[in-house]
């Protein structure tokens, strides 16, 4: 059964005049729960702060202070394994637009319970390239916010499911690479390790960054740049990455087999399988 919160008090309704569920006003971020452990949490913690800056959002954050014991209080569980996905909205408000700079958001935590703790691996999936494009820039104000619009995901989620795949390459109306359906991605070619820069359009995650910042430590180069359509047709090797799944490795691109061994060798070299 989903646990939900709201404003650290347990709520199983979303008012009507809520803006989240009017205008997708508010931002979100989804984290693995294993053993108590919320992977990655500084980095998400990190996300919520700028990305409720970027949008003006007001929460109280001790609401996401000592998560896990309000979790273990409220389930009546002491080993939590599971997602968690935490939502700020504006909060409710009248017809219209506008709000106030003094509105006071409102923090919803959902966690989502498995029995057994998910394992910490690689896994392999079939991917392909979508036809559906997404917009070349956003506006500034929004750039990189993980925004409760998921509108474009969830049209893209609705083409790969007719593909039959569960992850895909996305480009932009520039024709330019910018991420998978529900993940971030890196590309291996001629001996090189490339992922979109994301500087006009995308969503930079936070297995992304835990990648980056690895790749960096142990002096494995990867280049943050601009990937045409075109390049992409020389991909030997294809992984997808976001915060539930360290890496997703693409055993096929459409009808093209792909060399998984350059990906492999990378979780190893990462120790992708050991996250905190």
């Amino acid at each position: 059964m989903v646990l939900c919160l709201k404003n650290d008090k347990p709520e199983q309704n979303v008012p009507i005049q809520d803006r989240a569920f009017q205008y997708g006003d508010g931002c979100f971020t989804t984290a693995k729960v294993v053993n108590n452990s919320i992977l990655l949490w500084s980095r998400h913690q990190q996300r919520l702060h700028q990305h409720a800056q970027q949008l003006l959002l007001r929460p109280n954050w001790s609401c996401i202070d000592q998560l896990i014991e309000k979790l273990q209080l409220y389930t009546g569980t002491l080993t939590l394994n599971g997602t968690l996905k935490i939502i700020i909205s504006r909060g409710e408000g009248q017809r219209g637009y506008g709000f106030s700079n003094e509105q006071p958001a409102d923090l919803y935590v959902l966690f989502y319970p498995i029995q057994q703790p998910a394992r910490l691996g690689l896994s392999y999936i079939c991917a392909d390239v979508l036809q559906s494009k997404i917009a070349a820039n956003v506006m500034p104000q929004l750039l990189g916010v993980k925004s409760l619009n998921r509108l474009e995901q969830v049209m893209l989620k609705h083409e790969a499911a007719t593909k039959s795949v569960p992850e895909a390459l996305v480009f932009d109306y520039a024709d330019q690479l910018v991420e998978g359906v529900s993940s971030n991605c890196f590309i291996y070619i001629d001996g090189h390790w490339l992922t979109p820069h994301l500087q006009n359009n995308g969503i930079a995650g936070v297995m992304r960054a835990e990648i980056l910042t690895r790749m960096q430590e142990q002096k494995i180069v990867c280049q943050q740049t601009a990937i045409s359509n075109a390049q992409c047709q020389n991909i030997e090797s294809l992984f997808f990455c976001n915060a539930l799944n360290p890496m997703q490795i693409a055993t096929t691109l459409g009808h093209k087999t792909l060399n998984i061994q350059p990906a492999e060798t990378l979780f190893q070299l990462l120790t992708l399988d050991h996250l905190s």
